[in-house]
């Protein structure tokens, strides 16, 4: 491992700070944009059961807040439930905004490890070209520098586009399920609009 980061030269260790925190993001986003750790499911159903046997509590919504990203939708709804029909849609978007900006922490952080991690590998190539034609001297060329040079650059070269793919790969991922989770969540937002507004203006 010792000898090929040797080979790599300097520039490497940019790429493998860049990968560990790669590692650790995608790891982080992975924990947290679990499916069932966001909408719970039948949670809807529960709290629609809830209220129709008027068990509805500032209690109970505190608790429903704390339950998950869903259940803090569904809590603004039930505190706005008298309010206008269009008075609680928003509350519920102003809370869905603010939840689907938390979904969406440190996924750009990762499409942007993806997007410079080939040009962090560049730097590294130049960096060995520059020895390559550093090797040639008017007494002759230094076999060691050219063969270091020659490394250097296509070890940067190769472990930039290691961490930049899976990265992008991530990247497209999360951002297709946070998508995916805020649709879902507006739709079951308005389930419960439709339940608790009926037909007020």
């Amino acid at each position: 491992m010792f000898s090929l980061i040797a080979a790599a030269g300097w520039p490497i260790w940019f790429l493998i700070l860049a990968s560990i925190l790669a590692v650790a993001l995608i790891v982080e986003r992975y924990l947290s944009l679990k499916r069932a750790k966001i909408l719970p499911p039948r949670l809807l159903d529960e709290v629609l059961s809830l209220r129709q046997s008027n068990q509805i509590s500032p209690e109970m919504l505190h608790r429903l807040e704390r339950n998950s990203p869903l259940g803090r939708v569904l809590a603004t709804g039930l505190r706005y439930e008298r309010a206008p029909r269009a008075v609680m849609k928003e509350s519920m978007e102003e809370t869905g905004r603010s939840i689907a900006h938390e979904l969406e922490k440190y996924v750009g952080a990762i499409g942007t490890i993806a997007s410079i991690a080939p040009l962090m590998g560049l730097f590294g190539t130049v960096v060995g070209m520059i020895e390559i034609f550093g090797a040639q001297a008017p007494s002759g060329t230094n076999p060691q520098q050219l063969a270091h040079g020659i490394s250097v650059a296509l070890y940067n070269t190769a472990f930039g586009l290691i961490i930049a793919i899976p990265a992008m790969i991530a990247y497209r991922i999360y951002r297709a399920r946070v998508d995916d989770i805020m649709v879902e969540m507006e739709q079951q937002s308005l389930r419960l609009i439709d339940s608790l507004g009926g037909d007020r203006p």
